[in-house]
């Protein structure tokens, strides 16, 4: 009888019977299935508790010491929080588990009866490896659709959370293109006190400025009521700009301006590149390499081939924080995979009960994995280096890796 043997044939002189054995294979397989799992579910809710406990004390602690929310808000914030803590968690709890299921399956010398029993380590491996590509499939859900929507959501929950709306649309040290119609920029912004104020009035439907407004100092006053958000500006100088290009200054003690050009009705928020759904990464991608160049006018062959060079820059410039988020949110949906095939080896190879050696070498491969993640999104503003391709680099090593690890422990090596 082997481990494939589904039935016993005995025979004695005159009789003969069939007895049903058991397949240990199977039998294995569910036992192997049924560990990862449950390791699985208690990983990632440990982890998905700490990433949700960070977000918690960074974002939404401060609103209710505040008295900005209530209980129900802190409680529709965290919801919206877990599917975000769930994209870090669930590859970090699948990796842990593996570790975990794996060093106490070698300690407790059960592969080693395994092997005893004809059964190879790839076969006793395959459910495992085909739940890590489910869990691939639910991580691309959770990256490329549920988290940046439910990021997208707590961000809008937090924004009309807050009295004050200029803390969180006007950033200080950064140009804001969030107002229809202008570009905004604000060297310092001390809880909605605005010193040495820029703001840069668009023509329709161009990026051509018509007026450029430029005053000392600067204080919002959000109309919560109807969403209006009116900036009063103090020593102002306006700078027209006529179809001629002539430039006319006016000085002005004070001045206010409605931010908010469009209607309440037809205000749509769109959210940060990091926090965009992939198919809203694909329309802004289409949007960004869809740039028109500026008409001819009296411009020379030689400057309007300057022009096409420089816009073809600024096309690649502008392109490559979107690409490097859109190849982040499908690299990473595979890193279940690369995680499986190094911490089943690697597991083996340990060959220790303790939990805390598992949780040890998990963390270390999740710190090496994540380095490559930070160093793409650190390139994004230096596409000569293509920080979208660095984000595959952690996949690739971690599979290759693991495979030939995979390959020498089913050896025996």
């Amino acid at each position: 009888m082997n481990f494939y043997t589904k039935e016993i044939r005995l025979a004695w002189p005159g009789k003969s019977a069939t007895l049903r054995s058991i397949d240990p294979l199977k039998t294995l397989h569910k036992y192997l299935v049924s560990q990862v799992l449950a390791t699985l579910l208690l990983t990632v809710s440990v982890f998905a508790f700490v990433v949700l406990l960070l977000s918690v004390l960074k974002d939404v602690l401060p609103l209710l010491f505040a008295g900005h929310i209530g209980f129900w808000l802190l409680l529709k914030a965290v919801g919206l929080l877990l599917p975000f803590a769930c994209i870090y968690a669930l590859p970090m709890g699948f990796i842990t588990a593996t570790l975990l299921v794996f060093g106490r399956f070698s300690a407790d010398q059960e592969l080693t009866a395994a092997r005893a029993g004809g059964v190879s380590l790839l076969s006793l491996v395959s459910p495992i490896l085909i739940l890590s590509l489910l869990c691939c499939g639910l991580c691309a859900w959770f990256n490329m659709d549920l988290g940046p929507r439910s990021r997208s959501a707590f961000v809008e929950l937090k924004t009309d959370a807050i009295a004050d709306l200029a803390n969180q649309q006007v950033p200080e040290g950064q140009f804001i293109r969030d107002f229809p119609g202008y570009i905004f920029y604000t060297e310092k912004n001390n809880n909605g006190n605005l010193e040495n104020v820029s703001i840069y009035q668009l023509k329709d439907k161009t990026n051509a400025a018509e007026s450029i407004i430029q005053a000392a100092h600067g204080r919002f006053n959000p109309n919560r009521g109807e969403k209006q958000l009116v900036i009063e500006l103090s020593d102002v100088r306006v700078l027209n700009i006529d179809a001629s290009n002539a430039v006319n200054s006016i000085n002005l003690s004070e001045t206010s301006i409605n931010l908010s050009s469009e209607p309440v009705t037809n205000h749509v928020y769109k959210p940060k590149i990091s926090d965009m759904t992939f198919p809203q990464l694909r329309q802004e991608l289409h949007d960004l390499q869809t740039l028109s160049l500026p008409g001819r006018g009296t411009n020379t062959l030689a400057i309007l081939k300057t022009q096409l060079r420089l816009l073809q820059q600024q096309k690649k410039d502008f392109a490559e924080p979107v690409l490097v988020v859109m190849h982040q949110q499908v690299a990473f949906s595979f890193a279940c995979f690369g995680f499986t095939l190094i911490g089943i080896p690697l597991g083996i190879r340990v060959h220790r009960r303790e939990t805390n050696i598992g949780i040890l070498m998990a963390l270390i491969l999740v710190i090496v994995y994540y380095a490559f993640i930070l160093l793409g999104q650190s390139l994004s503003g230096h596409p000569e280096f293509f920080p979208h391709l660095i984000l595959w680099v952690p996949n690739l090593i971690f599979q290759a890796v693991g495979a030939v690890l995979l390959w020498r422990a089913n050896r025996g090596i």
